[in-house]
């Protein structure tokens, strides 16, 4: 074999290892993939079983300002549902009060700042609900969707890539971190490892927006026994309430911003 042969054959083989070395990274990306679906799977299939969720949170918004800088909205809250029509979530942070009750017929909005109330009958499920909320007001309410009986649909509808990046510890409870990427937004996913595979934290990235804004969510003491409180999704307005539309500026109080600003990590 002469020179310009072993150099050939020396090409030739580089460039299967090469092709090799392609069709490797491109499987393991496909497996990661698969794995990142079937993970988020076994989470919304285990959440949509259950009857009742009782869970507290904090959360956390940024808004990107015309000098490019960061500045974040925290509050926290608790949340209550019985499957397949019952939902009861209280907000507090520093420009709202917020409490969302919903005993199956009708919904119910109170603004503690505001000191005033909406109502609309509404005879369905949480899913519907939050159809309503979002088409009323514009509020884009990240995070219900892991709510939703259709969770998984709902979140993979726009996924172009995903990834099952590794485990992860969240308030000392080893997680499965799960990313996922769309057209407009990216977002990542923290699931409880083991037998019980409930979500834990959530982070939501704009990227239509500069400066890629995030919304994050923390989930704590998530339980699923029933509601012993037979009042718990029943809503009695304070006597110095004044009753609003469901359209009104009550609704801005759920987007979690002071009035006037706007983020971009809707889900």
């Amino acid at each position: 074999m002469n020179i310009r042969q072993r150099v050939s054959t020396v090409i030739q083989s580089s460039a299967n290892v090469a092709l090799v070395g392609v069709f490797i990274a491109f499987t393991a990306q496909s497996a990661r993939g698969d794995d990142a679906a079937m993970v988020l799977k076994a989470m919304t299939d285990y959440t949509a079983a259950q009857k009742s969720i009782s869970a507290t949170f904090d959360s956390d918004i940024e808004v990107v300002t015309p000098e490019l800088e960061k500045i974040q909205f925290t509050s926290s809250g608790k949340l209550q549902l019985t499957r397949p029509d019952k939902l009861r979530i209280r907000r507090t942070g520093g420009y709202a009060d917020v409490e969302l009750v919903y005993d199956g017929k009708t919904v119910s909005i109170y603004g503690n700042n505001a000191k005033a109330y909406a109502q609309a009958e509404l005879a369905g499920t949480i899913d519907q609900l939050v159809d309503l909320i979002q088409a009323k007001s514009g509020a884009a309410m990240p995070g219900t969707d892991l709510l939703l009986s259709n969770a998984y649909d709902e979140m993979m509808s726009n996924v172009i890539a995903a990834q099952h990046i590794g485990q992860g510890v969240i308030d000392g409870i080893e997680c499965e971190h799960l990313a996922f990427r769309g057209v407009d937004t990216d977002w990542q996913i923290w699931i409880e490892s083991g037998a019980r595979p409930v979500p834990r934290k959530y982070v939501i990235t704009s990227k239509t927006l500069a400066g890629a804004p995030q919304y994050t969510l923390r989930i704590k003491d998530l339980k699923t026994e029933a509601v012993a409180d037979a009042d718990a999704f029943l809503f009695k307005p304070p006597a110095d309430a004044t009753k609003a539309n469901l359209d009104s500026e009550i609704m801005a109080e759920f987007d979690e911003l002071p009035t006037g600003t706007s983020a971009g990590a809707n889900k």
